[in-house]
């Protein structure tokens, strides 16, 4: 009887998900007045939309208005702006894995049943309770690690940035010329934001140091805000831009190999977990006769 009421409850969840999904959700009159004066990530509309698929119209844009979905949304707008990920994306995948969760259990306890085997109800109850949450967090822990290696990566390619600015720097443009012809020598998504940044930048009539603190904020990337900081304290000289971007890029590729040398030692005692395992196995083998033949023989 529980079970049947299970499955249910989730044929039901799920039926309403699909009447929710094919309809367009309005916007409330409380978020469009928000939107108004709030920063948006993309104000010119640069940034090339993806098409959406069925399942994230159906799990991720019927909830991304509630107060629970902008909530979640919020926590790691940082973090789905840098892995070029949307909202209603990251809350389809939440649900989708959240309810397979919750379902899979009752489902292969029915199909079970079906072929004879009763294992009753308190098992996949107290199964689906424990994979249901575990499912709905699991999204947001992998976008976390993705956008660490993401920032990583991108830290990377500014310090290269800043080297060839230093390097035009110091052999005679301006350095608005400098920052352009930086962000236009490398390739890659990242100095596709720093050249996406200076444009907007210039189409704003803002700075281009006003563009990376912007860029910094959005990626939470904290070495662009710093970045424009202090190059906007350096004023329009070029010889004092020189030495904070070259004292900048100094410090982001010490960070990296700090990075790189902490991720190697971490691999490394990863790499000795295995053979501990072996080797308490090894013993375990050894010595279990012997144990064996004592407590026997008492």
């Amino acid at each position: 009887m529980t079970l049947a009421v299970l499955l249910g409850l989730g044929f039901g969840a799920g039926a309403w998900l699909f009447v929710a999904g094919t309809q367009p959700v309005p916007v409330p009159l409380q978020r469009a007045l928000a939107d108004l004066h709030r920063r948006q990530p993309d104000p010119l509309g640069l940034a090339t939309a993806r098409p959406t698929t069925f399942l994230t119209r159906l799990l991720g844009e019927t909830w991304i208005d509630s107060p629970l979905g902008r909530r979640l949304v919020d926590d790691v707008a940082a973090d789905l702006r840098i892995t070029e990920t949307s909202a209603a994306e990251h809350l389809a995948s939440r649900v989708g894995i959240a309810l397979t969760g919750l379902l899979w259990a009752p489902l292969t306890a029915a199909l079970m049943a079906l072929g004879g085997i009763d294992i009753g109800f308190v098992l996949p109850l107290w199964v689906s309770i424990g994979l249901a949450p575990v499912g709905f967090l699991y999204p947001s822990l992998s976008l976390r690690t993705k956008a660490a290696d993401r920032r990583r990566s991108f830290r990377h390619a500014f310090s290269s940035f800043l080297d060839i600015v230093s390097i035009s720097l110091a052999g005679g443009k301006g350095v608005e010329s400098a920052l352009y012809a930086g962000a236009e020598a490398g390739q890659g998504w990242a100095f596709v934001e720093l050249r996406r940044a200076l444009l907007e930048a210039r189409l704003l009539g803002e700075t281009p140091w006003a563009g990376f603190a912007r860029l910094g904020h959005d990626l939470a990337v904290p070495e662009l805000g710093e970045l424009a900081a202090s190059a906007s304290l350096a004023g329009g000289e070029g010889a004092r831009v020189r030495v904070s971007l070259a004292a900048k890029a100094r410090s982001l590729r010490l960070r990296g190999l700090t990075e790189i040398e902490a991720a190697a030692q971490s691999a490394s005692e990863r790499m000795s977990l295995p053979i501990v395992a072996l080797m308490v196995g090894f013993i375990v083998f050894l010595v279990y006769p012997a144990i064996d033949q004592v407590l026997n023989g008492l």
